[in-house]
């Protein structure tokens, strides 16, 4: 493992994502505790896209336009939904004094889907894994699952550091009504971007 791949990862995780957008509004709307159980649904929500960039199953993405269109309009309509829910004061911005264990099982639901239902992840890891697996290697597959664990390991890191971060905040955003309307509205107008970003994607 080179440290042009760590480099790299830290520049991918780090870059303005869904994942990151949806865990800064945890961390906003419910406080630190949220904060990390959505950086930890996010991680896990690009585990299913490694193992199919691993296994090989993201070229058959990349080949089908139907599979890949399938995805892509389901993760569309769920970031359209997650704009709305946000704009009705039900999605991850709803402001809760205390997270119950049911918010935290739904914070950690809704962030899995995030990143599940985005099938560039997987032409992504597919093109992106190999590039760091020297040639002369005979078996890539132990290097790529150990990089897939440096890359799942540091999306959790600075995903929990975006929250932390966010939840500190919080404060003084539940302090001022018209902040929060307008971090409100914010955050679903940047779903709703994410979901024409996504919409016009090709493969």
């Amino acid at each position: 493992m080179t440290y042009e791949f760590i480099l790299t990862t830290l520049i991918v995780v780090a870059s303005p994502g869904t994942g990151a957008l949806y865990t800064i509004a945890a961390g906003l709307g419910r406080g630190r505790r949220a904060s990390l159980w959505a950086a930890f649904g996010c991680t896990l929500g690009t585990l299913p896209h490694m193992l199919a960039a691993i296994t090989g199953l993201a070229a058959i993405l990349h080949a089908s336009a139907l599979a890949f269109d399938i995805i892509k309009y389901a993760g569309v309509a769920y970031l359209l939904y997650m704009a709305w829910s946000t704009l009705r004061e039900t999605g991850v911005l709803a402001v809760e004094r205390e997270a119950s264990s049911k918010s935290a099982l739904q914070v950690i639901n809704e962030s899995i889907l995030i990143n599940i239902l985005n099938p560039k992840l997987s032409i992504f890891f597919f093109a992106f894994l190999p590039q760091f697996v020297p040639t002369s290697t005979p078996d890539g597959l132990p290097l790529m699952l150990q990089m897939s664990g440096v890359f799942v390991a540091m999306t959790f890191v600075v995903f929990s550091i975006y929250g932390l971060f966010a939840a500190a905040m919080r404060g003084q955003v539940l302090s001022r009504p018209s902040v929060m309307l307008w971090m409100r509205r914010t955050f679903a107008g940047a779903f709703v971007l994410l979901g024409a970003k996504l919409a016009l994607t090709q493969r």
